[in-house]
């Protein structure tokens, strides 16, 4: 449909029309499809927090320096997500306005979601192998590994209601991109949709269960085979930490993103009556 703006981008309506229809495909694919995509969005989303981890290492950069270029480098996960194709949990859950709309019964959301998480989970923790087996961590004289110890001790050290906050506004802003990058028609558009919305997420320090599942694994493995940053409180970087961690920032997604952002837009342009 062409755009009635006279522009060469898609109208807010049309986006909403192009989101409702995507998220019919995506709950109708095949299991295998679904499986392997949601597998590549783990491993994709976990290419973002790698670049990202790189940058915070340097110490020399400065507080608000290394949390800027820390979130654009990040940015890289959901690029690859939405350029090169991938199934991810977090902007899957603009699927609510297909199923609000009738078009989707509510066990192919729930199908969707459910294979998605999980697989999500698989791509991030094959990564974890991959970049440890890689001995990546070592660079910058073990700097890399202390970013990473450094990173997850923030995160399970944080309360189960900031964890859930920092969700909320996370998604919101995941799926802003992936609303804005819906409104473009060539890669560029696409990648200059992204960039903002996700490195703001990522430079406030907010919550994403699927970069979490690769953050936290990291920094625990590394905790473990002797990596203890000076001055960073690890008591919170157990597997409780971890798992309550995931559970606050995943409910906090869910509601950023099929809420604030999906159900605002499908009351807006799609609700019908």
């Amino acid at each position: 449909m062409a755009s009635n703006l006279g522009i060469d981008l898609y109208s807010p309506k049309e986006i909403a029309e192009k989101v409702e229809n995507i998220g019919v495909v995506k709950a109708n694919l095949p299991l295998r499809t679904m499986a392997m995509l949601g597998i590549l969005a783990g491993a994709f989303i976990s290419f973002g927090a790698l670049y990202f981890t790189l940058v915070a290492s340097d110490a020399s950069l400065g507080f608000a320096l290394t949390r800027v270029l820390g979130g654009l480098a990040f940015s890289l996960g959901l690029i690859l997500v939405a350029v090169a194709g991938a199934e991810l949990f977090t902007g899957n859950n603009f699927l609510v306005m297909a199923w609000a709309e009738g078009r989707i019964p509510f066990s192919l959301l729930a199908r969707n979601w459910a294979i998605v998480y999980v697989t999500n989970a698989v791509g991030a923790l094959g990564m974890v192998a991959l970049v440890m087996l890689s001995h990546h961590t070592d660079m910058n004289g073990g700097a890399v590994a202390e970013a990473y110890v450094k990173v997850a001790a923030g995160k399970t050290a944080s309360s189960f209601t900031t964890v859930f906050m920092k969700g909320v506004l996370c998604n919101a802003l995941v799926c802003l991109a992936v609303w804005l990058a819906t409104a473009g028609r060539s890669v560029t558009d696409k990648v200059l949709a992204i960039i903002f919305p996700v490195s703001a997420f990522v430079a406030a320090g907010f919550e994403h269960c699927i970069a979490n599942m690769y953050f936290i694994p990291m920094g625990m493995l590394l905790h473990a085979g002797g990596v203890v940053p000076a001055g960073v409180d690890l008591s919170g970087l157990t597997l409780v930490g971890m798992l309550s961690n995931l559970l606050a920032a995943t409910l906090g997604n869910i509601v950023g993103g099929s809420i604030l952002v999906a159900g605002v837009y499908y009351v807006t342009f799609r609700q019908r009556g």
